[in-house]
């Protein structure tokens, strides 16, 4: 059999076969039909992905996720915040403490007055908490949207105005909490006071997503002196809701809530959090659905 490969010219007849004028083992003729033939099939396959993309992005808004069935609203966090969400520190060694600080700090800067100063992108809303301001629809066309101001004085004793290590360095220190942004999101304040713990009945005012901070053991109830809540409302007021998302707010600043904590020394205390609102829920496997808990130690 390799003899008649050899007889035929081998590789280099295969390769151009000058008699019958191929190449590779078909003609000018062949070549140009089986060409023409994937160019077709490959730019068929093209626009069909093509086609399907576009009509997916027909169904996508610019301004909101289209599906947000794994979201589940809104999750409550704090800062400073750690992975095991643990504070501890020494009233006595600033080094112990300085990084939650320095975290306040950073999340504090956008609320300095001097940051909110245009009144194109911001606006006051009130004194006290009221109801939700409408901006229209996210699809309205309308542009960017103003946001309401909010400024750190509100924060009290936890502002860092006055004091700068935030209570770290008289063993009362403050968290900065806030509810997590969800897009075109409308926390309603609670119905009323049946799901509301003993300490906040009779005490919710309208258009205000209340928090409250407990012991999470009950060994710790003895532990906790004092908690102090600062903030528009002492909670999250409802002006500051929806949220337009960051192409049509980017300036956003959600509202703030500081709690300061007094608890007895070198004792690590447990702590639970809690927004109240009704259509605010938690879940057993997510920590930070609408509560958090901590661990405080303070030492001397």
């Amino acid at each position: 059999m390799s003899g008649n490969k050899d007889g035929d010219g081998g590789w280099a007849t295969f390769v151009w076969n000058s008699e019958k004028k191929e190449f590779l083992g078909r003609t000018g003729c062949s070549w140009f039909k089986i060409i023409l033939f994937y160019v077709i099939f490959y730019l068929c396959l093209a626009g069909i992905f093509v086609g399907t993309i576009q009509a997916l992005l027909l169904t996508l808004s610019s301004y909101k996720p289209t599906y947000q069935d794994r979201v589940a609203p809104p999750g409550l966090s704090h800062t400073p915040r750690l992975d095991k969400a643990e504070i501890v520190f020494s009233m006595s060694k600033n080094d112990t403490y300085v990084k939650f600080i320095e975290s306040i700090n950073a999340l504090l800067k956008p609320y300095d007055d001097n940051v909110q100063t245009n009144e194109m992108k911001f606006e006051h809303c009130g004194d006290a908490p009221q109801w939700y301001v409408d901006r229209g629809s996210l699809e309205n066309n309308a542009g960017q949207r103003k946001a309401c101001r909010f400024s750190k004085s509100l924060l009290g004793d936890c502002s860092g105005d006055d004091d700068p290590t935030f209570g770290f360095k008289d063993g009362t220190p403050c968290i900065i909490v806030k509810l997590n942004r969800i897009v075109n999101f409308r926390p309603k304040a609670p119905s009323g006071n049946q799901s509301l713990p003993e300490a906040l009945q009779g005490k919710v005012q309208p258009n205000l997503i209340p928090i409250h901070c407990k012991n999470k053991r009950q060994e710790d109830e003895g532990k906790i002196r004092e908690i102090k809540y600062f903030g528009l409302g002492e909670g999250f007021p409802l002006q500051y809701y929806p949220y337009y998302g960051k192409l049509l707010q980017p300036q956003y600043l959600q509202p703030l809530v500081a709690i300061q904590f007094n608890v007895t020394l070198e004792q690590e205390v447990r702590l639970e959090c809690k927004v109240y609102g009704a259509n605010i829920d938690y879940s057993e496997k997510d920590r930070y659905q609408g509560r958090f808990d901590i661990k405080l130690t303070v030492n001397s």
